[in-house]
């Protein structure tokens, strides 16, 4: 059995922090579950530029408000609390935040602990790996 707590993931090496967004990886590869779970906090008033190449993504949102643009067809979906989207197809989109947002989020696969989005919007899919 795994215990870890949202407080001491975030004191730890498992807060990883990016120019719009923070992210506390609580589950990661190395945890042997098949997928890494995240808390990931998005900074009101940003837009974020992702395509995950190499991963799924599983998102809910906890608290706060914005929309997610689908670059493929153009949609705007709005998000609120108890909103999931799904990147199923590795979708190429533009998450926007127009207050802060709190989002739990799962990958498939799983990450390592200290990935960054890169230049294309995209998760390396091996990266350096957390140690605590």
């Amino acid at each position: 059995m795994i215990v870890r707590t949202l407080d001491d993931c975030r004191k730890s090496g498992r807060k990883v922090d990016g120019e719009t967004w923070n992210s506390v990886r609580l589950s990661l590869k190395d945890d042997n579950m098949g997928y890494s779970f995240h808390i990931t906090t998005i900074y009101a008033n940003t837009e974020t530029p992702i395509h995950y190449k190499n991963h799924l993504e599983t998102v809910y949102c906890v608290y706060g408000e914005g929309s997610i643009l689908d670059k493929a067809t153009g949609i705007e979906h709005p998000i609120k609390p108890g909103t999931v989207y799904m990147l199923n197809k590795h979708d190429d989109h533009i998450l926007k935040a127009k207050s802060e947002m709190q989002m739990a989020c799962v990958f498939n696969p799983p990450l390592n602990g200290k990935e960054t989005h890169g230049p294309d919007g995209a998760y390396p899919l091996e990266a350096e790996a957390v140690t605590d």
